[in-house]
């Protein structure tokens, strides 16, 4: 039972080390924040939907570059290589990759509502950052983004789903900020 409480002590220790040196991955929400709004510009042109579509799936190439920008920028540890969880938070997010092939598929069979399966993937590989990060934000946006984008990708026009989703960012981005903030994820750095 010890080594147990040991073991659950150094994961917590390692998840800590990860909030504090990551921000809690605030450097990849802010980066979405701007492939949100050049995907918002896309859908809102005159283009023909298969070609929004194709420019939707570029918008994604330039985040991680954009990321690591950011975190220089924020003075965030892109990596931190010292804490085997940072691998853990790289694996979730090539998982997202997997999870792409289904909106490949309903670029080609569905063009209209490839954007709203795009948005429902991004937020629903949020969740498992919930637990990495300890972070009801996390959580709450991961459950509640792929609802609101099925319902909008249901009912409204293609050009509300980017909408949507920029304005969460950026709440998004704002509500990391305040949880770092309470565990002093600033003071370290």
């Amino acid at each position: 039972m010890g080594n147990r409480k040991e073991l659950v002590s150094s994961l917590q220790e390692l998840r800590e080390d990860n909030i504090r040196k990551q921000k809690r991955g605030l450097h990849f929400i802010v980066a979405s924040v701007f492939i949100w709004v050049a995907v918002l510009g896309i859908h809102i042109s005159s283009l023909p939907i298969l070609s929004k579509n194709l420019f939707t799936f570029c918008c994604s190439t330039p985040l991680v570059p954009l990321a690591f920008l950011l975190s220089k920028i924020l003075k965030i540890d892109f990596q931190n290589k010292e804490n085997p969880l940072s691998g853990l938070g790289l694996l979730i997010s090539l998982n997202q990759m997997l999870y792409m092939l289904i909106a490949m598929w309903v670029y080609a069979v569905m063009p209209e509502k490839m954007l709203m399966v795009y948005a429902i993937i991004f937020g629903a590989h949020l969740l498992p950052y919930g637990w990495l990060y300890q972070s009801k934000t996390y959580y709450v946006f991961s459950i509640l983004i792929p609802i609101i984008v099925l319902l909008l990708g249901i009912y409204a026009p293609t050009f509300f789903v980017a909408v949507f989703m920029l304005i969460t960012e950026i709440i998004f981005c704002s509500l990391l900020i305040l949880e770092n903030k309470k565990v002093k994820c600033y003071e370290t750095n």
